[in-house]
């Protein structure tokens, strides 16, 4: 079946190595909190956490897909796996929590044009919605078990077992000791990745200066933006990634405002959205081929209507099944959207270079939509109001993208009509 979901023993391993780095990108996130709450930082600064982690990929990504194109992508992955366990280890020496997680995004945003490359390389275009699948799945379990592993770390109950086991431990800050153990995950990431094999596709990039990365970046750009289908697709994941990188400091805050939750126990409410994305996920690969793939636009539309209803909820276990659903819609949906796109930039462009283009455009998204929720929960504005203004924004732009493909559809069809009358 060209999209079974049993997949070659060195996607595997990729699979594991992004697996082990994503869940300490996500543990870390937590502790970072953690360590503003300490410091009494604003409220505002909570969200540039995420933003200077995603301004990685925006400012380098002219560079990115170039290394991961001129280097053996393994090797990328190693060397930028290490750069994440450096901001790592400098939050343990007093760097402060957002510089810490902006170098932690410097290895993210040269990480994933290796790690997307290497599977286009790897596998045939009928295997990539299901490999997006294990992607989006695993990156998913990376977030539950992450954010989990985080709340758990910062828990006043761990934190008094650490008290009571005496010794060293004692003698070291808690949140340090809880810094340490992601570390350890950054390690297994490493150990993954030596098993992570080369594609045989020779690295082929010549150097170039920052002036041609920089123009030969704005053509792949123009490039992809060009292709309808691409541009669809872009628009798409860019919206919808802004969009679940909002949500989850979204639920965050709802959690502990609208649920008198503690931060560590609101930090498990992201998990339900992403175990229903994992579901989601999964059913789109068993369902979903990529010739197919622009058809579930529409389902886009529930996003909204979905996120809104969490509002009136009281009810921790309703919340919790609401937020699974609205995470199946999403996975559902983002998975065939980001095969179908980087199918259409590895047909235009270099693996590394497609996958950069990508990132810099579903991660210019991002920033747009964390500074935009930064700025307004910095106002005396309603959280409810908040969330119902984010609500009808992405409903509106993906009504206008469904429209803007219905054009596209319409005018190809009247064009193929036309070249089959002459």
């Amino acid at each position: 079946m060209s999209n079974g979901l049993t997949m070659p023993r060195g996607v595997t391993m990729l699979l594991g190595a992004q697996f082990f780095s994503a869940l300490a990108d996500n543990a870390l996130l937590v502790i970072a909190i953690a360590s503003l709450d300490a410091m009494a930082a604003p409220a505002w600064m909570t969200p540039f956490l995420k933003f200077f982690f995603i301004a990685s990929f925006v400012v380098l990504a002219f560079a990115t897909g170039h290394i991961a194109d001129r280097l053996p992508k393994s090797r990328v992955m190693m060397l930028t796996n290490g750069v994440k366990a450096l901001g790592c280890a400098l939050l343990l020496t007093g760097l402060h929590p957002v510089a810490a997680y902006a170098l932690i995004g410097v290895g993210a945003a040269t990480y994933s044009p290796a790690k997307y490359g290497l599977l286009l390389e790897l596998l045939p275009a009928s295997r990539l919605v299901a490999a997006n699948a294990w992607f989006e799945g695993l990156s998913i379990a990376a977030v539950i078990l992450g954010t989990g592993l985080g709340g758990v770390l910062i828990s006043a109950e761990f934190q008094g077992l650490l008290a009571q086991a005496g010794g060293v431990v004692t003698s070291i800050a808690p949140l340090h000791l809880s810094t340490l153990a992601v570390l350890v995950v950054y390690g297994l990431s490493a150990l993954t990745n030596v098993f992570v094999p080369e594609s045989g596709v020779q690295p082929h990039a010549a150097a170039q200066t920052p002036r041609q990365l920089a123009s030969g970046f704005g053509r792949s750009f123009m490039l992809l933006l060009r292709d309808p289908q691409a541009r669809v697709a872009l628009m798409v994941t860019g919206l919808l990634w802004g969009f679940g990188a909002v949500l989850q400091f979204v639920i965050i805050d709802w959690g502990r405002q609208g649920l008198d939750l503690s931060l560590d126990r609101a930090s498990m409410l992201p998990a339900m959205v992403a175990l229903g994305a994992a579901g989601g996920a999964f059913f789109a690969a068993r369902t979903i081929t990529l010739d197919r793939a622009l058809s579930i636009l529409p389902a886009g539309l529930l996003f909204g209507p979905l996120v809104m209803m969490l509002l009136p909820l009281k009810s921790i276990p309703l919340v919790c099944l609401l937020m699974a659903c609205t995470g199946a819609v999403a996975g559902f949906f983002v998975v065939p959207m980001n095969a179908m796109l980087q199918h259409r930039g590895y047909k235009l462009m270099n693996a590394g270079q497609s996958i950069a283009v990508q990132n810099f455009c579903e991660n210019a998204s991002i920033m747009l939509m964390l500074a935009l929720y930064a700025g307004v929960r910095g106002t005396p504005l309603p959280l409810e109001w908040v969330i119902t203004g984010l609500c009808a924004t992405v409903t509106l732009a993906l009504l206008g993208i469904v429209q803007h493909h219905r054009s596209l559809t319409a005018r190809a069809d009247a064009q193929a009509i036309s070249e089959a009358a002459r």
